[in-house]
């Protein structure tokens, strides 16, 4: 991250997220508010430019996009249902379920946690669209290789006595690994029902070649925007140690198995292309 300067990639993100609410049918993840939140100007050019959206790479990662954010939904509803009473998003970016969260306000606490300028960029465009603040929703204005996240939620109020469930996407290959492993071994100290929805990237070398190629691309992008990537993680080895540092459950879906669950037989193609990103979820 830059310093005092929102995340890019976080506007990029939230752009797939509204386009594929009006390109796609049927809709894979259905955000009411993913337009509204980019604000006026933003929305605009979005949809003057939406061919730039529409070629294979461009495609492909918003099916990723959409299908992680469904993902991470889904199995908050499986959490609650366990007695999950706090949410905590890590990396929120413009992510919109607190602000269209369907639980009572009493019943899910919603911790957004994020790089400070991103969160305040936020606020400010929660504020143009006219989007109320629900009071179940907590900012926590953390930089993750500055600062522990235990600290930052210990001064937002977050309880660590009660089962929390945790999405983290869109951040890992971002971060340090050390950074990475010390999110997880937090996550794991909170109280068994709990868990984590994040997504990964693998090495380079684990790619075909136009894998390796698309990874070239996005690679080459993130990078000049200020936030290159960092951390890669072969999932037999993370899957391993997550188990030893205490996860009793981890489920991880490539490309292919993702495509299984979300895009069979669409009539539009959309589907996730290459082996880069992984989905998975640990549970506690």
């Amino acid at each position: 991250m830059i310093e005092a300067r929102p995340s890019t990639t976080a506007q990029r993100v939230a752009m797939r997220r509204a386009a594929h609410q009006f390109l796609d049918v049927p809709k894979v993840f259905d955000d009411l508010l993913a337009l509204r939140i980019l604000g006026g100007k933003v929305a605009a050019e979005l949809r003057s430019s939406i061919a730039d959206f529409q070629d294979s790479a461009s495609r492909s990662l918003r099916a990723f996009v959409v299908a992680r954010s469904r993902f991470a939904e889904q199995e908050l509803a499986f959490a609650v249902a366990r007695g999950v009473s706090q949410y905590v998003i890590l990396g929120a970016g413009l992510d919109t379920f607190a602000y269209r969260n369907s639980y009572a306000e009493s019943a899910l606490r919603v911790f957004e946690v994020d790089y400070p300028a991103t969160q305040s960029w936020k606020q400010g465009l929660l504020a143009e669209a006219g989007i109320a603040i629900p009071s179940s929703v907590t900012y926590v204005p953390v930089d993750f290789e500055h600062q522990t996240l235990a600290d930052g939620l210990a001064q937002a109020g977050f309880d660590s006595q009660k089962i929390t469930f945790f999405s983290w996407l869109g951040v890992t290959p971002y971060l340090t690994r050390d950074s990475v492993m010390s999110t997880f071994a937090y996550i794991v100290s909170t109280p068994a029902g709990g868990g984590v929805v994040f997504d990964y990237a693998v090495p380079r070398s684990s790619l075909n070649l136009i894998g390796r190629l698309a990874f070239d691309a996005l690679a080459r992008r993130v990078a000049a925007a200020g936030e290159p990537f960092q951390t890669f993680v072969d999932p037999h080895e993370l899957a391993a140690e997550l188990h030893r540092i205490g996860f009793r459950q981890v489920e991880d879906m490539d490309a292919r198995e993702i495509n299984s669950r979300y895009f069979k037989n669409r009539a539009d193609g959309l589907a996730v292309r290459g082996g880069l990103g992984h989905l998975a979820n640990a549970r506690i």
